[in-house]
C-alpha cells in the first residue's frame, strides 16, 4: 500500500510532465541520444585511474556472527500499483560490510555520526596474509607481518587504514565464512591483538578492516583485539571485499560510513581509488 499522501504527490509531479514539450523535449531527447541507455559516468580525475568497490551486496542471506539473519525487506509500495518502488528495511547494525565504530566497544566512544569526515578518507595499507590463513583458518594478522609490510612497502602513512587481506572473501556465499565446528567455535583469520598494540603506539592510524566477520579472529572469546582499538578512538570495517583488486599501498579509501545519530556502526559502502 501507499504511505499517507504519497499518491497525491505522485499525480502532481507525473502532471508536469506537460511542461516538457516543446524544444524542452527535444533538448532532453538530444541529450539521452548522446549517452544512450548508460548512466553518465565521472572521469578519473589525474590522481587515481581505477574505482573498485570493497563492498559486498547485503541480501537477506548474507551471513552473521551470530548465525542469524539480520536483514529484512519488506515491500511498501510497487511500481505496478502505486506508480513508484519502496520498501522498509530491518537491518541489525553489523551487517554486511559494515563499520564498528568506537562506541561499539566502549562506554563513551565516538558514534558512527561522530567521526570526522577526514578519517574517513584515508590510505589503504593492505597486508596480505591469505597463504597462511588458506593453511590454518585461524592465522592472525601479527606484529612480525606489519614489520615485514613495511620493510618492503616503506612506512605505513599517516591516517591510513590497514586491512587484512586473507583471501576469505572467497567464502562469503558457503559456510566456509563463518567456518563453526561442531561445538559452534568459528575459525577465520582476525587482528591480534599485538598488532592492533602495535598500531595504537604508531599513533597515526585511523582504521582497521577485514575481510571476515571479526576484527578478532574467530575462536576468539574476549575481543581482545576489539576492546584495545575501538575504545582509543578507532574504527573497523568487518567483511570487506575485493582486497586482492588493490595494491599493498597506495590506493585511497572513501569509507561511506552510516551517519546516524547515535549508530554504533552500520552497514557501509567502501570505495577504493587506485
Amino acid at each position: 500500500m501507499c504511505v499517507p499522501g504519497c499518491m497525491d504527490l505522485v499525480h502532481k509531479r507525473l502532471g508536469r510532465r506537460a511542461m516538457f514539450g516543446g524544444a524542452g523535449a527535444l533538448a532532453a531527447t538530444a541529450a539521452l541520444s548522446a549517452v544512450g541507455s548508460s548512466p553518465v559516468r565521472a572521469q578519473p580525475s589525474g590522481s587515481f585511474t581505477s574505482v573498485v568497490d570493497m563492498t559486498h551486496t547485503l541480501g537477506v542471506d548474507f551471513p552473521t556472527y551470530f548465525g542469524e539473519p539480520q536483514f529484512e525487506m519488506t515491500r511498501l509500495a510497487g511500481f505496478g500499483e502505486n506508480g513508484f518502488n519502496m520498501f522498509e528495511w530491518r537491518v541489525v547494525e553489523h551487517t554486511g560490510t559494515h563499520m564498528d565504530a568506537p562506541i561499539h566497544f566502549s562506554s563513551d566512544g565516538a558514534t558512527a555520526d561522530q567521526i570526522p569526515v577526514e578519517q574517513l578518507v584515508v590510505p589503504l595499507a593492505v597486508v596480505d596474509i591469505s597463504a597462511r590463513a588458506a593453511a590454518d583458518p585461524d592465522a592472525q594478522v601479527m606484529p612480525a607481518d606489519l614489520e615485514a609490510f613495511e620493510a618492503e612497502h616503506g612506512r605505513i602513512p599517516a591516517g591510513a587504514c590497514v586491512a587484512m587481506n586473507s583471501g576469505w572473501a572467497q567464502h562469503v556465499a558457503t559456510d566456509m565464512f563463518r567456518n563453526a565446528d561442531a561445538d559452534g567455535v568459528m575459525h577465520f583469520p582476525g587482528f591480534h591483538v599485538d598488532a592492533a598494540q602495535w598500531m595504537l603506539e604508531r599513533g597515526d592510524i585511523v582504521g582497521m578492516a577485514v575481510d571476515t566477520l571479526s576484527l578478532d579472529y574467530g575462536a576468539s572469546a574476549d575481543f581482545a583485539t576489539h576492546y584495545l582499538w575501538l575504545p582509543a578512538g578507532r574504527w573497523g570495517m568487518e567483511c570487506i571485499a575485493n582486497l586482492d583488486q588493490v595494491p599493498p599501498i597506495g590506493a585511497t579509501l572513501v569509507v561511506g560510513g552510516p551517519k546516524i545519530q547515535g549508530a554504533t556502526g552500520g552497514p557501509s559502502r567502501l570505495i577504493a581509488l587506485v
